[in-house]
């Protein structure tokens, strides 16, 4: 419980050692990381938190509640709580975009960051209105049309085109972790922290110290130029360029994306 509100976490590992703090994307929850929690937690504690509005967490009515100084300070709670001071940190989209932000709000306590397809903000005004617009867009088929239709129109956007190449199990588990959303929680969720709704990070990047690891699919030809904008404007960053893969990395290309993240931070802690 963090106030009134509570957020499912997940803690994997036998208590030791160093921190992990993962966080998932947009329709997502800790489940993204279940076949990876294994290698990860073999050195470290690893902390999944399923954000508002999405898994087990809470879903509260006010989108305010869901902006991104608020998710910050959630996970900061968490850790607190969990008696974690210094962790590292594993984002992907919506939960890297938040990364960003906690690594700026508590450069001292972040001891390195891994972003999976991951934009640090939208600097241009038109641009981030036209995304606010899409946002609503959406929330409105979530709370007028319904989970359904809404997962039926996700499914079809052009970032997850290369996701029609997975096998036939994967996709239908994907479906159905999607389905089961909280359709109000995601619509709050689009109006309090869509990307259109936070501050641009970009003129802020280079306070960042940590080692740090962009990772972008081939095939994500969007995120490509973000991603190596992102590492450009951070001089400790390295980005990995992933074949055959688009935007879930992790989903499309898993055993050479568990490769990256345990091989760095293995790397980072010898």
């Amino acid at each position: 419980m963090l106030g009134d509100l509570s957020l499912n976490v997940v803690v994997h590992g036998n208590g030791k050692g160093s921190a992990l703090i993962v966080l998932h994307g947009f329709t997502g929850s800790v489940e993204t990381w279940s076949p990876f929690l294994a290698d990860w937690g073999r050195r470290r504690t690893v902390v999944a938190i399923d954000l508002l509005g999405h898994g087990d967490s809470d879903a509260p009515d006010d989108p305010e509640r869901y902006r991104v100084e608020y998710a910050v300070a959630d996970i900061l709670a968490v850790a607190d709580r969990l008696g974690f001071h210094a962790f590292d940190l594993l984002g992907y989209s919506l939960g890297g975009r938040v990364a960003l932000h906690l690594t700026l709000a508590a450069l001292e306590r972040v001891r390195s960051l891994i972003l999976e397809s991951v934009s640090p903000g939208i600097l241009d005004p038109a641009e981030r209105q036209a995304r606010i617009a899409s946002d609503e867009d959406l929330a409105k088929v979530l709370e007028e049309e319904g989970i359904l239709a809404f997962v039926d129109r996700w499914e079809r956007m052009p970032l997850f085109a290369s996701q029609a190449t997975l096998p036939a199990d994967v996709r239908a588990r994907l479906r159905a972790q999607r389905l089961r959303g909280n359709p109000r929680g995601l619509a709050n969720s689009l109006r309090g922290i869509g990307a259109g709704r936070m501050p641009a990070l970009q003129p802020s990047l280079d306070q960042i110290k940590r080692p740090m690891l962009a990772i972008v699919g081939a095939l994500d030809t969007k995120y490509l130029g973000v991603g190596r904008d992102l590492v450009a404007r951070v001089p400790s960053a390295r980005l990995v360029i992933v074949p055959e893969a688009g935007h879930a990395v992790h989903l499309e290309r898993p055993d050479l994306f568990n490769r990256l993240v345990v091989d760095f931070l293995d790397r980072k802690e010898k």
